[in-house]
């Protein structure tokens, strides 16, 4: 009868084919996940809600001053500043509408630098309508709201 050596622990091969195994599995778990897309996704939706805020508010201001819309929305399009002292923006809304309709105005979470909001803002002559859009919008998206 011949004993045999205890063995103690797992050989070089099975060790690396774990280690493969296990590889494989996170990089299809990654692939899956994509962190980029879901981040891109997340901005998106935070430039729809500042969109949707910016003319909530703009009418609120309208309702409350009979219809007339805040002076500062041009009939071209125009970027939406922070404060009133702003160079890289065109229109101020801020003086009119952050008193009373909103705390502050919204930032674009990419594209806006320190006194552009990252916004545009036009207002058709004939009809009244304002629109809002998001030019930075990631993956294609486009963000525009018209009322």
């Amino acid at each position: 009868m011949t004993l045999r050596p205890l063995r103690r622990g797992f050989t070089l091969i099975e060790l690396l084919l774990v280690i493969g195994i296990i590889a494989i599995l996170a990089a299809i778990v990654i692939v899956a996940i994509n962190p980029t897309k879901q981040l891109g996704d997340a901005r998106n939706a935070q430039r729809r809600s500042d969109v949707n805020t910016i003319l909530n508010a703009v009418y609120q201001y309208s309702i409350d001053h009979n219809g007339t819309l805040p002076a500062g929305i041009p009939d071209t399009v125009g970027t939406i500043c922070k404060t009133a002292a702003a160079s890289d923006c065109t229109v101020v809304l801020s003086t009119d509408l952050t008193s009373a309709y909103i705390v502050a105005i919204p930032a674009d979470p990419q594209g806006a630098t320190a006194t552009s909001a990252g916004y545009t803002i036009v207002k058709d002559a004939t009809s009244k309508r304002v629109t809002v859009a998001a030019p930075s919008a990631e993956q294609g998206a486009v963000i525009s709201v018209t009322r």
